[in-house]
Parts: structure tokens; sequence; C-alpha cells
């Protein structure tokens, strides 16, 4: 199948193919038709799968084609939620591609800036907003954005948006659209709370690429992405130490590296600068511009080094990463899932490095099993690990990820009181939670 089979107008098949694409993925060829004919869906969306272009170029089209309302301020049509702001961005700059030759007006909104700039670029309304959930309900309380109108609902990794402090968000948004709506819901697992969702939001749904809730992504039959995976062997305190020996032999031109908090972020970022690497540590409490110049640089080649929490694990795309190291390692397997994904994308080879302590054997033999992988720890020469690992086995999550240690934390307690909220609101109306 090419994108000639879509049946584009010229102006958008011309804006796919500044985009560089010649052939659509199997998500997109998938999603064209039923999201065209104004069926729900619901879709699998493997990292790297262009899920982005699989719901923006039918629902573009539709508005290509359908009659414009007279008057000043434009309705918004489309409504795209997604749960961070860098998704929001990359998703509003392929919808301003596609849009902007057929006279379409894009919003995209977000939290961690002035709400005023986005006040003023919305007060001529829009056919299409991309937002944040927290971010949007500031705006429609601030009667910037309407959505009374709203004919097409996406939600954009749909698990993500279901995370503490996410979810009640989510219900307040619901809760302000119109019944009768088009609604797509793309995720990359699908925990039980997201088929709670799916249950409550989706009307006779297109399922496409659907997994079981603890089978890793797939791309519906495609080959799984060529990620040669490593686990190491290594005592705690040498963490630091042995990414900087592997920087300095295995020739990385870009590496992305997750830690466990922000702290981690800045202590690991600031060792590696001493020992004159170029990294820089990217969180949630750097200010967006820095957050934006960061990026930029690691994906242009100016920092070799990104040194992140989760925060980079979903919706970041990278062109051509060829590495990705688990400093610390993941608190679930879909999380780890979601962190090597980063590479191997597009079909491109990459490799996923994980650093297993003393402390966390445990904790890593549990994601093995629930990603079916067979990885035992090795040490590299120079770093052999001379702490035993520990006995105790991890604990178990509600949404079924492992969790290291023995006492459930904060964030363990939130999962829980979230997974039995959307389990008593089952099968209940969009917005009544």
């Amino acid at each position: 199948m090419s994108f000639d089979d879509f049946r584009l107008s010229p102006a958008l098949r011309r804006a796919v193919t500044d985009l560089g694409l010649t052939e659509p993925t199997a998500i997109q060829a998938q999603t064209m038709a039923p999201v065209t004919q104004g069926r729900d869906v619901w879709a699998a969306a493997p990292t790297g799968s262009g899920k982005t272009l699989a719901y923006a170029l039918p629902l573009v089209q539709g508005h290509e084609r359908a009659a414009r309302k007279d008057g000043y301020r434009r309705p918004v049509r489309t409504l795209v939620l997604v749960p961070t702001r860098e998704l929001a961005l990359q998703v509003g700059e392929v919808l301003t591609h596609l849009a902007y030759p057929l006279f379409l007006r894009v919003g995209v909104v977000h939290g961690g800036v002035s709400i005023n700039p986005q006040m003023m670029a919305l007060r001529g309304g829009a056919d299409i907003v991309v937002a944040t959930p927290g971010r949007l309900l500031d705006l429609v309380a601030h009667n910037a954005v309407r959505l009374g109108d709203v004919q097409h609902l996406v939600l954009d990794e749909a698990d993500r948006l279901l995370d503490s402090g996410f979810a009640d968000e989510l219900q307040r948004v619901l809760a302000l659209l119109p019944a009768r709506r088009q609604t797509l819901l793309f995720s990359a697992t699908f925990a039980p709370e997201v088929q709670a969702l799916a249950e409550a939001v989706l009307r006779d749904p297109v399922r496409l690429g659907v997994v079981a809730p603890d089978a890793p992504p797939s791309d519906d039959g495609h080959p799984q992405p060529d990620i040669r995976q490593h686990a190491v062997a290594v005592d705690a305190r040498n963490r630091t130490s042995l990414l900087r020996h592997l920087l300095n032999t295995q020739g990385w031109s870009r590496v992305l590296v997750f830690v466990a908090t922000r702290h981690a972020c800045e202590h690991v970022a600031t060792k590696l600068q001493r020992a004159g690497i170029g990294a820089a540590p990217w969180h949630g409490e750097l200010a967006q511009g820095a957050r934006q110049r960061v990026l930029a640089d690691f994906k242009a080649g100016r920092l070799q080094v990104l040194v992140t929490t989760d925060l980079a694990a979903r919706g970041i795309h990278i062109d051509s990463l060829p590495v990705v190291v688990n400093h610390d390692l993941p608190r679930s397997a879909t999380d780890y899932t979601h962190r090597i994904g980063r590479t191997g994308r597009a079909g491109a080879a990459g490799e996923a490095w994980s650093f297993v302590t003393a402390e966390t054997h445990a904790h890593w033999a549990l994601i093995c099993k629930r990603e079916q992988i067979d990885l035992t720890p090795e040490p590299v020469v120079g770093f052999e690990p001379t702490d035993a690992p520990l006995p105790a086995a991890p604990l178990v999550a509600a949404d079924g990820g492992g969790i290291k240690g023995r006492r459930p934390s904060k964030k363990d307690k939130l999962r829980a009181a979230q997974a039995a909220g959307t389990g008593a609101a089952r099968g209940s109306a969009p917005g009544s939670r």
C-alpha cells in the first residue's frame, strides 16, 4: 500500500511528501479506513510505529472535506489529549504541517509555560487542539476554549493519561465533551484500567493490533524492534564509573540514560560533565524553555548523553538513537518496555544496557519474567561486583508492575487506589467519576 491509495487531496499529499514519507506504516494503513468512516478505534501503537500520522492524516482529511461554520471564532472540532508537554509539541508539529496548506488552524496548549500567550493564540478559535488535560481545563475555566463542538477525540498514550494525577483531569475533560463523537484510543500497553476506559468511552470500536495486558507491544504480527539487550552486574557505587567506561570504549554517539529521580539526574550528569563528557540532565523540574533547549541539543548531536527520568520514556521521538542505558532499573516491566523503545525505531537497530545491582537483582528477574526475556546479568572486566544479591523478592504493584523493596511506596499506593477507583467505575458513563 502507498499513500496514493488513501486518495488524499493534492495539497495533503504534498504535505506528506514533504515529511519525507513514501509508504505508510502498518498502523497507518490499518487506521485510515475506519477513521475516515467515522468508526471508533482502539489501537495498540508500538513505539516508532508512526501512530501520530495514523490518526492525524485521516482527521485532517476529514476537516478539509467538511463544511466550515461561518463566524469569527472557529469551533474546536478535533481534540487530541496527550500526557506530556513534549508529546503535545511533537503532535502539534505534525498536525500543523498537515493543516497549514489546507488553511486549518491548530492550537497546542500545555503546562510549564505562561497561560496568557496560549489564551491569545486561541482568541479566534482553532479547528484542532492538542492539549495536556490540566492546561486544557485551565483554558476552559478562562473561557478561552469551548468543547461543545468537538466531533473527534484522540486519547494518545492512554495508559499515561490514566497515571496518578492525570486520571481525574481526564474524567473532567470527558464530562465536558458531547456524548456523540468519534473517539480514537491509542496506547502501547493495555493495563486493566485502560481496558476499563476503552469500555467506557468507545462505541463498537475497530480493534487494531490490540495485545494482551501482560504482553509486550507488537505491531500486529510485524517483527519486534531490533534492539540488542544487555544486562550488566555491577555494584551500585560503581554504576557511573561503568557508564563512563562504556562511553569511552563502545563508541556511542548519543546515549539516553535513565535514572530514578531528579536528584540522580543532576548527580550523574554532573559527574559525566566533570569527566569531560557532553551531558545534561532532563527532568520535570526544569523550566519548559530549558527542557526544549536541552532536548534540541541532544537531538542535534551537540550533547552525547541525556540523563533523564521516566519523563522521556514515552512520547519522545529521537531519530536514530543508538543506545539506551538503564542506570537505575525501571519500577515495572511496562516501564522497561517503554524505556528501551526509545531506540530501535523505524526499522533501525539499537542497544539497551541495564545495570543490575545486588539490591535490584530480584527485581531484574521479575522484569525478565514479565518481558519473557532470558538475560542473566554479566560483569564487565574491571567492574566485577563484590556485593552479594539480596534474597528479598519485590512486591507486585496493583497495575501488574514489579516494585523494588519490601514496602509499597506512596506512588504504589496511588496506583492501587486508582486501579480500585477505575474498577468501581467500569460500565459507567464517561465523566461520571
